[in-house]
């Protein structure tokens, strides 16, 4: 058993388990935008489930940046963890991630310091190195050669930024970041702890060089988990921030009421990655669609694959089975989506789950 809410101590990486849960929980939105609905109701529902998971026990919320999604409405991490800081209290907010080479170190490093001096101890950057977006997109978001891979130099730039920590003789050296380490004495400017996410081994293997925590996408790159995992650590070198490995995953988990209730929300999930995968993105799909859809063998097939690596149903199946997946991976914490059309069934499986698990104690 954990301890309850109340009783964990501040810890800017390291969370602390709460109630029966094997592992502290915590919750990755991606603002879905269901059928029927669009961006603003997405976004009240992003904001509804943060509160909820700021009440219910869960330790951090992650957004993710996606562009040209129709379905998905989180394009601005930034802003919208901002808006998220001023409807909660609790709960560590940051990024799942940014991706590095749509932006400027600069940039990064301003936006994460202002989010840091308005949510002071609350604020996480979690790094991706893919663009998050096919290679137009990426080209207009940046205006470079989407194929250039500079991350580990442009990691090293945004730290430089970060903890204004440029040598003698660089080109930024008497550039900084603001709010940021310049401003001496402002409590507000320390720096958000940067986690590197990652979808294969190199963010694994850079994460654990660094010494620092790695966070890595389960709910659609499952076949990978273990590999990156064991790299991590195998790779892991302690460090100012981390004396140990600290791993996270992010898995699809959704809890109904019913079995059947449970059954029926997954296929829009399922549908919804179908038509991403055979370049037909849209909003989410209801279940009705999702139960309409004339599904050929093979798109049958890849649902059906596809859902094997999703955690749904009732909510002692669902914390039984999330339990599973943690003792399988042997992770540190464990970050679930339920990426699934309409608000309130999103907003209420993290209150089921968290019920389940006796998350407040």
């Amino acid at each position: 058993m954990g301890v309850t809410v109340s009783e964990a101590k501040p810890d800017p990486i390291r969370g602390v388990s709460a109630g029966g849960a094997p592992v502290p929980l915590s919750v990755l939105d991606l603002a879905t935008v269901s059928s029927g609905s669009d961006p603003v109701a997405a976004l009240e529902t992003t904001t509804e489930v943060a509160k909820t998971a700021d009440r219910s026990g869960y330790h951090r919320l992650w957004v993710a940046e996606h562009h040209s999604m129709p379905g998905i409405a989180s394009s601005s991490p930034a802003v919208l963890i901002a808006h998220l800081a001023a409807h909660t209290s609790r709960l560590r907010l940051g990024s799942g991630g940014v991706m590095l080479s749509n932006h400027s170190p600069l940039v990064i490093a301003e936006q994460f310091g202002t989010l840091a001096a308005l949510a002071p101890g609350r604020i996480d950057l979690g790094l991706g190195r893919a663009p998050g977006t096919d290679r137009a997109t990426a080209a207009a978001l940046r205006r470079a050669d989407p194929s250039a891979d500079d991350f580990d130099a442009e990691l090293a730039e945004l730290t430089g930024f970060l903890d204004g920590s440029f040598p003698a003789g660089h080109p930024y050296r008497h550039i900084h970041a603001v709010p940021g380490p310049v401003q001496s004495g402002i409590e507000s400017s320390a720096r958000p702890p940067i986690w590197l996410l990652g979808s294969s081994g190199y963010s694994a293997r850079l994460a654990g060089q660094l010494g620092w925590p790695f966070a890595f996408a389960h709910h659609f790159s499952a076949r990978n988990t273990l590999p990156a995992l064991e790299l991590y650590r195998r790779h892991f070198e302690p460090s100012d921030v981390l004396n140990k490995p600290y791993a996270m995953i992010a898995a699809s988990a959704f809890a109904a009421d019913t079995t059947a209730e449970a059954h029926r929300h997954a296929r829009t999930l399922g549908l919804a990655m179908l038509k991403v995968r055979t370049g037909r993105p849209g909003l989410m799909p209801s279940p009705d669609e999702a139960e309409a859809y004339s599904y050929s063998a093979a798109e049958a097939e890849f649902i059906d694959n596809w859902l094997a690596d999703v955690v749904y149903g009732e909510p002692d199946e669902v914390t039984s089975g999330l339990t599973d997946l943690v003792a399988r991976t042997g992770v540190d914490e464990l970050m679930i989506t339920a990426n699934v059309w309409g608000g309130p069934s999103r907003v209420r499986s993290l209150e089921l789950i968290a019920e389940s698990y006796g998350l407040t104690g």
